[in-house]
């Protein structure tokens, strides 16, 4: 891949990183302050759903932060935008659309199929 592009996917990916890390830091923050003593229990209730919610998006959010950091590590290596499976390059047009692929599309179809299929049994 050329240098132009690898470094605007390496800005893309940057770009993400730091604000996924905001979003992170603005989370912890919110689950830590203290919380006025709510009137019943239905609005406890209500606090620790939303509560549960955010934590499993944060924990979402932190696998993808591990793949964008292990995309900037490929970048930096020379393997970024080369599918894991087949050696092919992932084309540009799926990377915009997923920077942290290390699929091509033929070799994710193939696992998504496989994968479909083992859980159908």
């Amino acid at each position: 891949m050329e240098k132009v592009k690898l470094e605007f996917f390496r800005k893309l990916l940057a770009d993400r990183l730091e604000s996924l890390l905001a979003e992170a830091g603005a989370t912890i923050g919110d689950l830590t302050d203290d919380k006025e003593h709510l009137a019943d229990d239905l609005d406890l209730a209500t606090m620790e759903s939303n509560r549960d919610f955010q934590l499993r998006i944060r924990d979402r959010e932190r696998a993808l932060i591990h793949k964008i950091r292990d995309a900037i590590r490929r970048i930096d290596e020379g393997d970024y935008g080369i599918c894991m499976n087949c050696g092919a390059e992932i084309s540009e047009r799926r990377l915009i659309a997923r920077p942290v692929a290390t699929h091509c599309i033929d070799c994710k179809t193939e696992a998504e199929q496989l994968e479909r299929r083992s859980r159908s049994f």
